[in-house]
């Protein structure tokens, strides 16, 4: 009985000693099972193809070949001797059906810790399927591959024209070559316009209203207004929520019925403004300017200002029957002159404010804020009743 020793090809590692029988398709066969391997040819230590079993004698060594030529295992004991560690034999890779060739260390030294470091740093460790002539088989894209490969060369991120920059970044991803893939995502949202926040113009914003019936509610929530001239333009029953209209100049608008919830309106001026029905709640007027208002709606809609800042306003002679300040700030504010008959002010800061002139006729003012208040020329006797804190 005879005995060999078996090793895949190009290797001197993880031999398997088997016993010869039959033919030499049996021994292929048994090579086949003990490697792990589809073996398709037999090769001595000096290179020589074994065509027929009767040339095999005891305890050779034999190289098995998945149908590539004859490795010298030699050559593997050399370049993992290098001093440093580093492989630098040839590889080829073929990509989708594309051919690549490079060297062991360019796939290894880059990105140490990416997919195609652990591939290739340590020979078969992996498994690497080749083709029938020894070029390593990868389902990817060449395309994408090539800047990737590239990269790992000189360490540059080069783009040919034509080439989609996020399918090479999913190669990147894929690859696990991490760097990489930071550059090309930083790339990316470096080429995509940047957002367009400029302000709406006063002639943007007339073709809108040319094209929308009166009574329809025109959706302008979030947008950006600032700093527009939007006076005396019919703006009823607009969505305004949320929307940037800070420095706005809306004097003598008609707002009626607008919804202006959340809305930025600091250092806005709204002098003359039809404000009947207007819904403002939380609300920034900061800073604005509300001479000579109209708030009251004869039909009973009443406006909602509840829990607006409203620091330093000026609303002098507005007309606020009924109005609703619940919780609003108003501190330092200017309300001289104002008609604030059955106006809701519970809660609301009116510090410092001047309320000198206005009429506060059954307004509730329970739990407001009157320090440093001014009253002074008041059209009707303020009640303790109406105050009590």
């Amino acid at each position: 009985m005879r005995r060999v020793t078996l090793f895949v090809n190009g290797t001197s590692k993880n031999g398997k000693v088997v016993a010869v029988y039959g033919t030499l398709s049996d021994l292929l066969s048994v090579a086949s099972n003990k490697l792990g391997i589809k073996a398709s040819s037999l090769y001595n230590g000096k290179g020589g193809l074994i065509d027929d079993i009767a040339l095999i004698r005891d305890d050779d060594v034999l190289y098995v070949s998945e149908g590539e030529p004859f490795i010298d295992p030699q050559n593997e004991a050399k370049a993992t001797s290098d001093p440093q560690g580093a492989h630098t034999d040839w590889l080829t890779l073929n990509i989708g059906g594309r051919l690549f060739t490079t060297t062991r260390s360019t796939l290894v030294s880059k990105e140490p810790e990416s997919m195609l470091a652990h591939m290739f740093r340590d020979k078969d460790v992996w498994g690497n399927k080749q083709d029938k002539h020894g070029a390593y088989l990868i389902d990817r894209s060449p395309e994408y591959f090539e800047p990737i490969l590239n990269y790992l060369r000189h360490g540059q991120l080069i783009i040919n024209e034509g080439i989609n920059i996020r399918g090479v970044l999913e190669e990147a991803r894929f690859f696990g070559i991490e760097q990489l893939a930071e550059q090309l995502e930083v790339a990316i949202k470096n080429s995509q316009p940047p957002d367009d926040h400029s302000p709406i113009s006063r002639k943007e914003f007339v073709r809108f209203l040319l094209a929308t019936p009166t009574k329809s509610e025109l959706r302008c929530q979030g947008l950006n207004f600032s700093g527009a001239d939007l006076s005396r333009l019919d703006l009823r029953y607009i969505n305004f929520k949320m929307a940037n209209l800070s420095r706005c100049n809306l004097t003598h608008a008609n707002l009626c019925c607008s919804n202006l919830e959340r809305a930025d309106l600091s250092g806005a001026n709204l002098d003359g403004a039809n404000l009947q029905g207007v819904k403002m709640l939380c609300s920034n007027a900061e800073g604005a300017s509300l001479k000579g208002c109209n708030f009251e709606d004869p039909s009973g809609l009443k406006a909602n200002l509840e829990g607006a800042n409203l620091k330093g306003v000026d609303m002098e002679g507005s007309q606020m029957t009924g109005i609703n300040l619940r919780v609003a700030t108003l501190k330092n504010a200017k309300l001289k002159n104002c008609n604030l008959r059955g106006a809701t002010l519970a809660g609301t800061d009116l510090e410092n404010c001047d309320l000198s002139g206005c009429d506060l006729q059954e307004a509730n003012l329970r739990g407001s804020n009157v320090k440093g208040a001014i009253f002074e020329e008041m059209l009707t006797p303020l009640h303790m009743s109406q105050s009590v804190r």
